[in-house]
């Protein structure tokens, strides 16, 4: 499949899936919380909790997928000024300062999960882990992603370096 028909492929992956399935979770769950309270007079301690869970795996799973897309904010209007090969060493830089940063990120949150890892939340006797666990995963998706758009930035830059001999 070339490259324009990925873009146009609108199937939904494993990222996707999870987070579309999280979505629907953290609703339907509010929901119940909201039918609970007002309807039958009494509160679910475990609904609030449970939702918050999973609306932090979802904003990291999120944030890992505006990564894969490309989405997160540019400043491209200075560096737009550049010739192609400027661009792409700049592009390199910031993604090696990323990548830096995330795993500077990723290595706080494995030191932050296993300390947490022997506390229960109150409500759905969960360990601590389970939400503080989405920082790690997320950020090793950006780091995923990150490398995955550096490599293929790369490849494209090595066809352009190749065309634009062949036509001199």
């Amino acid at each position: 499949m070339a490259e324009n028909d990925k873009q146009n492929d609108y199937s939904l992956g494993v990222l996707e899936w999870t987070l579309c399935i999280l979505l629907v979770a953290i609703v339907v769950i509010t929901f119940v919380q909201v039918l609970s309270r007002y309807v039958l007079q009494t509160s679910l301690a475990w609904t609030e909790e449970l939702a918050r869970y999973l609306f932090i795996w979802l904003a990291a799973l999120g944030a890992a997928y505006a990564f894969k897309l490309r989405s997160h904010f540019l400043i491209r209007f200075f560096v737009d000024r550049f010739s192609q090969k400027v661009q792409y060493v700049i592009g390199t830089f910031v993604t090696g300062l990323l990548i830096v940063f995330l795993m500077v990120f990723v290595w706080q949150a494995v030191l932050y999960t296993a300390s947490v890892v022997g506390q229960t939340a109150p409500g759905t006797g969960l360990s601590k882990a389970v939400p503080v666990s989405s920082a790690v995963v997320g950020g090793l998706l950006m780091v995923y992603y990150v490398v995955h758009a550096w490599l293929h930035d790369s490849r494209e830059m090595r066809r352009s370096i190749t065309t634009d001999r062949r036509q001199s």
